[in-house]
């Protein structure tokens, strides 16, 4: 399955190798610090983009290479994960370097998670966030996602932020 999405600005496609320098980047740059990998080589970077694409591969849907809908250059990668040990599925969002604060990610978000819901047959979706991680808990809340206190994070002091069901989209 190789689906791409549109909103008004955004092409979400499955990701490619010529996204893989940017991700790694990404990583290497230390702005993957919530993300439990702080700072990473250039070796572990490329290790991580090939788990999202082996995400893709395992699952047949995955987290989308989100560009502009003039040029097919990744701005980061948003959309549904779910790797086996996670405890619920997911809707996450890394925007690379240079292109936070123009609602990229929650305008991709919304249409991701609207997807997953309508093909994936997903009934909910919740984002683990990092408490310190306030601009993502933003994201959360623009997407129309709220606290969960009582929900299970990946990691034992994750924001879990639920997602509006399927009829609210």
């Amino acid at each position: 399955m190789n689906p791409v999405l549109e909103t008004d600005r955004l092409r979400l496609r499955r990701p490619a190798e010529r996204d893989g320098e940017a991700y790694a980047r990404f990583f290497m740059a230390g702005r993957a610090k919530y993300m439990g990998a702080p700072t990473a080589t250039l070796r572990e970077g490329w290790r991580f983009f090939y788990t999202e694409l082996g995400h893709w591969d395992l699952r047949g849907y995955g987290m989308f290479a989100v560009t502009p809908k003039d040029d097919d250059t990744a701005l980061g990668l948003v959309g549904p994960w779910y790797p086996h040990t996670w405890p619920e599925r997911e809707i996450g969002w890394m925007l690379f370097e240079g292109h936070e604060g123009k609602g990229y990610a929650t305008e991709a978000a919304v249409a991701s998670r609207a997807w997953a819901y309508r093909e994936l047959g997903w009934t909910g979706a919740v984002s683990y966030i990092d408490p310190e991680n306030t601009a993502s808990a933003r994201v959360a809340e623009r997407c129309g996602a709220r606290l969960d206190p009582d929900a299970e994070g990946c990691d034992p002091d994750d924001l879990v932020y639920r997602h509006p069901g399927p009829e609210a989209c």
